[in-house]
């Protein structure tokens, strides 16, 4: 297992970059603890898989250094780096059973015989593979092979980490679930260095202990699933993360008021006071729906909005609202009233983020 380093990192594909838009990954430092279990989280295009392939050694960044405990391994090929790699559709051998595909990266390495049937037992159990050990990988279905697949890249005692490039993408959702908590008890058992690539933020959350959220080829945020939820730091992670994602408004200080459009806001001095010292006219309130207080009568400080039409989920409702010329989402539960017509809003000041030139800034008392 290693620690992984990145240090001013930076990628292009292009032979003379002229501006950041020219780089796949735009400078960044980052390290990936030693045992960690980490998820990169990204829509595509995002630069997720670029990374990935730069640390496995499958592509050598255009700058910057990749570190393994300190040590650069730039120059060093994907074979020398002992990381495995499982990617998104099954990389095994139709021809050889399961036991000889979870078998070949042991016996590829010189591993005494007694030992490769001891760990490729092992991990079959985990995975269970057990009763298709026998079985010529041909024969599988599209979900086992996935999982041999996996099974390949854990069998290998050595690895420095084991990276995984949207794995669940073949399989069946029904299965998907049962397979991301697999990954997550492979990791408390063998304690290996994970790295998790995907789009899915139910797959991020479910496998990782912090997620790394890309956009635009840089790391915007890096956290537990309940910080990016709660405090994001970029308004794409508030976009991202969460469903529906976060509201944000386009607010500016106009006589003495904090205004979003034509709409004043009622939000408390903490609030008015950064809006007010912002230096651009990017500036942007941003509120989860769960987080909307929604009240089907005038209350204090209820900001009077029109209720466009309400989405019943069972436990809980999306309400489609509209504050002045402004799209907002609220959630309500299932045991409060939803509003017709008309509703009151409110937002509570320490629910309210602040977002300067699309990140996070503080408010004082927030």
């Amino acid at each position: 297992m290693a620690e992984i380093t990145l240090k001013s990192l930076a990628h292009t594909y292009l032979p003379d970059p002229r501006s950041p838009e020219d780089y796949a990954i735009r400078e960044m430092n980052h390290v990936w603890h030693q045992g960690g279990a980490y998820a990169l989280l990204g829509p595509s295009g995002c630069g997720k898989s670029t990374l990935l392939n730069i640390i496995s050694g499958l592509l050598e960044p255009s700058s910057g250094e990749v570190l393994f405990d300190g040590e650069v391994v730039n120059a060093l090929p994907p074979e020398s780096r002992n990381i495995a790699q499982v990617f998104q559709f099954p990389v095994i051998y139709d021809t050889m059973t399961v036991y000889d595909n979870l078998a070949f990266p042991l016996r590829n390495v010189k591993t005494p015989e007694a030992r490769v049937h001891e760990r490729v037992m092992e991990v079959a159990e985990v995975l269970e593979l057990t009763a298709q050990l026998k079985r010529k990988a041909k024969n599988l279905t599209a979900d086992e092979k996935q999982k041999v697949s996996m099974g390949r890249g854990l069998v290998r005692e050595d690895v420095s980490a084991i990276l995984f490039d949207e794995p669940l993408t073949v399989i069946d959702p029904q299965l998907k679930w049962k397979l991301r908590r697999k990954l997550k008890e492979i990791h408390q058992r063998f304690e290996i260095t994970m790295v998790y690539v995907t789009h899915d933020q139910l797959e991020a959350s479910t496998f990782a202990d912090k997620i790394a959220v890309m956009y635009e080829g840089q790391v915007v945020q890096f956290g537990t699933p309940r910080e990016l939820f709660e405090r994001p730091n970029h308004t794409f992670v508030g976009y991202f993360i969460g469903s529906p994602g976060m509201n944000f408004l386009d607010v500016m200080v106009r006589n003495g008021r904090v205004m979003a459009g034509d709409t004043e806001l009622a939000v408390g001095q903490g609030v008015h006071d950064a809006v007010a010292r912002a230096r651009t006219t990017n500036i942007k309130l941003g509120i989860r729906p769960e987080f909307i207080e929604v009240h089907a009568e005038p209350v204090e400080g209820g900001m009077e909005a029109r209720v466009d039409h309400a989405q019943d989920l069972g436990t809980y409702s999306i309400v489609y609202l509209t504050l002045g010329s402004m799209a907002l989402k609220a959630r309500i539960e299932e045991d409060q009233v939803t509003p017709t017509g008309k509703a009151w809003l409110r937002f509570p000041d320490e629910r309210l983020g602040l977002y300067v030139d699309e990140y996070r800034v503080e408010i004082e008392n927030e």
